[in-house]
C-alpha cells in the first residue's frame, strides 16, 4: 500500500506534494489517507498511514513535522535543534501554529486542509521552504504575506526569487460566505470587485428568502494576490484549480463531508545531498 501523491515539480531538488484520500488504511469519512491527529480519526490508522507516508518519501518518522493549525498567523521555523526537542516540546513549539518554515534538507514540513488553501513557498537561491495554512480567517490576516516577510527576515529572500504553488483548495463557486466575511475581507482591502461575487443562495444557507442571494469569494485568488503584492512574479505562481467540494472523492473537503472527516496533507522537503 502506497499513498497517492499529487506532486508538484517546482525544480529536482525539492520533493512537493498534497496527499489525496487514496492509498491509507482509514475508514468512513477518513478513507483512506489521513494523518492529521486533530480531527476524530482512529489513532492506528493515523500512526499506519504516517509511516506509509515517511516510507514514500524516505524519512524518519521525526522528521515529518506539521502543526496543530488555529486559523492565526503565527509561522515557526524549523531548525536541526527541534529534531531534539523531547517529544512533548516540540508539539509545545508547533502548538498553535499556521505555517512553518525551513532551510534544513531532509525534513518534510507541511499543513493540513479540508477545503482551506495550502500554499507552499520555495526559495531555490536560499535553499529554504514554507508551508502555509490559509483559511478564511488566515487569509484575512494575510498569512501568506507574513509568511513571505519572515522568509525574507530569516533567509534574506528576494521574492522575485521565489517559487510558490496555491494547492487544493475550495474554488470561488462552491465558498459562500455570508456578508460579515465578505466586510472583513473588504475593511482587510482585499479588491471585492475582483475576488468576490453574489451567486443564488444553497438550499442548505441560514436564509428564509425565495430569490437571496450569498457572496462566494475566491480564497486561491487571494493568497496569489498577496504572493503578487509581495513581488513574486506570476511566472512563479502554480495553481492547482483542484477544488476540493467538487473533487471531494479524491480530496477531503469538511464542507462536503463535515469536520469529522479526514484532512489532505500539503508538505515540501529539499532533498539531501
Amino acid at each position: 500500500m502506497r499513498p497517492q501523491l499529487n506532486h508538484y515539480h517546482l525544480v529536482p531538488h525539492i520533493i512537493a506534494f498534497s496527499t489525496t484520500r487514496h492509498g491509507g488504511t482509514s475508514t468512513g469519512n477518513y478513507a483512506e489517507f489521513n494523518i492529521n491527529r486533530y480531527c476524530g480519526d482512529d489513532e492506528r490508522a493515523i500512526e499506519d498511514n504516517r509511516l506509509l507516508l515517511c516510507k514514500e518519501l524516505g524519512i524518519a518518522p521525526t522528521h515529518l513535522v506539521y502543526p496543530h493549525q488555529v486559523h492565526q498567523t503565527t509561522i515557526r521555523q524549523i531548525t536541526p535543534e527541534f529534531l531534539s526537542l523531547r517529544d512533548d516540546a516540540k508539539e509545545a513549539f508547533i502548538d498553535g501554529v499556521d505555517a512553518l518554515m525551513t532551510d534544513v534538507s531532509g525534513i518534510c514540513i507541511g499543513v493540513s486542509t479540508a477545503d482551506c488553501i495550502p500554499v507552499i513557498i520555495y526559495d531555490p537561491e536560499r535553499h529554504a521552504v514554507a508551508v502555509v495554512h490559509a483559511g478564511w480567517r488566515g487569509t484575512v490576516a494575510a498569512i501568506v504575506q507574513k509568511t513571505v516577510e519572515t522568509m525574507c527576515r530569516a533567509y534574506s529572500c528576494a521574492p522575485k526569487e521565489l517559487r510558490a504553488v496555491i494547492g487544493p483548495g475550495i474554488s470561488k463557486k462552491h465558498f459562500e460566505v455570508g456578508d460579515e466575511v465578505y466586510e472583513d475581507f473588504l475593511q482587510a482591502g482585499f479588491d471585492m470587485d475582483a475576488l468576490a461575487e453574489r451567486y443564488p443562495a444553497r438550499a442548505n444557507s441560514d436564509t428564509t428568502a425565495t430569490h437571496t442571494y450569498k457572496w462566494h469569494i475566491d480564497l486561491p485568488l487571494c493568497n496569489q494576490m498577496q504572493l503578487l503584492r509581495m513581488g513574486v512574479p506570476d511566472k512563479n505562481i502554480y495553481m492547482s484549480r483542484i477544488c476540493t467540494y467538487e473533487q471531494a472523492d479524491d480530496y477531503f473537503s469538511a464542507r462536503r463531508l463535515g469536520i469529522n472527516s479526514g484532512r489532505i496533507f500539503t508538505g515540501a522537503m529539499m532533498k539531501e545531498d
